[in-house]
C-alpha cells in the first residue's frame, strides 16, 4: 500500500489523549474544524448530521462509537449497536461494521469489552485505508489502459474522469474509493482531468470533491450537475468513476442521488460507467436494488436553504425557494447492473453480474 499523507484523514484516534477525532464535513470547505467524539450519542449525531458520511466512513465512526458506550458502560453493547443502527439506513457499512463488533465482542468478559471494541474499530479503519489503497492500484491500471486506448484513437493526452458526490478520503479510512485511482493516477503522472459534479442539495461535489482534489494538486473543473450528459455527447467523458453505499448481489448500485442519471447518459453515449468500492459495502443478502434497499429520505432544508460565506468571509445559510414550498428529498437512488461497465474493489475489477458478485464472495 502507498504511505498514506496525514492530511488524508477524516478521522482517527488520538493515543496521546485517547480521544477520537474528526473533522467536520459540514464546514468545508469554508473551515477545517476538529471535533472530538467522547460519548456515543456524539457518535451518533455527527453520523446523522454528516459531520462524517460516506459508507466506509459511517461505519467506521459506528465502531469507534461502541467503543465509547463501553467505556462509560460495559454492558451497553446490544443498546450502542440497536442505537447506532438507526442513524441512517442506506449505507450497508453500518450494519456489517455493527454486526462484526457485536460477533466479536459477545464472548468478552464486560470489563474487557471497551479495550476489545477499541482494537476492532483501529483495525476496521486500518483494512479500510488499505483497501481503498488497493482500489486505487486496480483502477489506476485501468485509468492508464483507457488513457492508452484514447491515445491510439488519436485523442488528446488528457483523461477526462466524471465523479459524483464525494467518495474520496473524506469518506473512508484513507484515499477513498472513486477518487483512489484518480490520486493515483495523479502521483503515477498521468495527465487525469476531473469533472466535479456538484451534486445537489448537500453539495459534496463542490464543497467536499472540489476542496480534496485541490488539497492534492489534481486539475478539476466544478459543473453543474446537469452537465454530464452535454459533455458526454461532445466526447468530453472518457470515464465515469463513482462510489456506493451498497452494492446488492446481483450488481445493482445504490449511491448518491442523481447517479443513475449519470449512467442513463454513460450508457447512451458508450462512455464507461465504473464504480469504485470495499467489498465491506456489497449487500449479499439483497438481488433487486430497486425492491429492497431502503432509500433515506432526508430533512427537506437541505434542499430549501445552501451554506455559503459572503464577501467579508462570514459562514452564512440562505433560503433558495419559497416559504411552505412542498419538498421531497431522497437521499440515494439505484443505478441497475446493466448499467454498470465494472465494479472496482480491493480484490480486482469484477462485472457487475450475479456471477461477478459470487467471485468477489469467493475472495472473502
Amino acid at each position: 500500500m502507498s504511505s498514506v499523507r496525514d492530511d488524508m484523514r477524516t478521522l482517527w484516534y488520538d493515543d496521546a489523549t485517547r480521544q477520537l477525532k474528526i473533522i467536520d464535513q459540514t464546514r468545508l470547505p469554508h473551515q477545517r474544524q476538529i471535533v472530538v467524539i467522547e460519548m456515543l450519542e456524539q457518535a451518533c449525531d455527527a453520523i446523522v448530521h454528516m459531520q462524517v458520511r460516506g459508507a466506509p466512513l459511517i461505519g467506521i465512526t459506528a465502531a469507534f462509537g461502541v467503543h465509547l458506550a463501553l467505556k462509560q458502560d460495559p454492558d451497553t453493547l446490544d443498546s450502542a449497536c440497536e442505537m447506532l443502527a438507526k442513524t441512517r439506513p442506506t449505507a450497508v457499512n453500518l450494519h456489517w461494521a455493527l454486526s462484526r463488533l457485536a460477533e466479536g465482542l459477545v464472548s468478552v468478559p464486560p470489563a474487557q469489552r471497551a479495550e476489545a471494541a477499541l482494537e476492532m474499530a483501529r483495525t476496521m479503519l486500518a483494512e479500510d485505508a488499505a483497501a481503498c489503497s488497493e482500489i486505487g492500484d486496480f483502477g489506476l491500471a485501468l485509468l492508464r489502459d483507457l488513457l492508452d486506448a484514447k491515445q491510439a484513437r488519436g485523442g488528446e493526452n488528457r483523461l477526462n474522469v466524471l465523479t459524483h458526490c464525494n467518495a474520496g478520503w473524506l469518506a473512508t479510512g484513507a484515499w477513498g474509493t472513486a477518487l483512489a485511482p484518480i490520486y493515483k493516477a495523479h502521483q503515477a503522472g498521468l495527465p487525469v482531468h476531473v469533472w466535479v459534479d456538484e451534486t445537489r442539495p448537500r453539495n459534496q461535489g463542490a464543497s467536499l470533491t472540489a476542496w480534496e482534489l485541490a488539497q492534492s494538486g489534481v486539475p478539476h473543473t466544478l459543473i453543474v450537475d446537469n452537465a454530464g450528459g452535454h459533455l458526454m455527447q461532445h466526447g468530453q467523458v472518457d470515464v465515469c468513476l463513482v462510489g456506493s453505499d451498497r452494492t446488492t448481489a446481483h450488481g445493482d448500485v445504490c449511491n448518491k442521488i442523481g447517479t443513475y442519471l449519470k449512467a442513463l447518459a454513460a450508457y447512451d453515449n458508450q462512455v464507461p460507467f465504473y464504480v469504485a468500492l470495499p467489498t465491506s459495502t456489497i449487500d449479499f443478502a439483497i438481488e433487486d436494488g430497486l425492491r429492497d434497499i431502503p432509500i433515506e429520505e432526508r430533512a427537506t432544508d437541505e434542499v430549501s436553504h445552501v451554506p455559503g460565506i459572503d464577501g467579508a468571509g462570514a459562514l452564512h445559510r440562505v433560503a433558495i425557494a419559497p416559504p411552505g414550498t412542498h419538498i421531497s428529498n431522497f437521499g440515494f437512488d439505484v443505478t441497475p447492473a446493466r448499467l454498470v461497465s465494472g465494479l472496482i474493489t480491493e480484490k480486482g475489477i469484477f462485472p457487475a453480474t450475479a456471477q461477478g458478485l459470487l467471485d468477489i464472495k469467493a475472495w472473502l
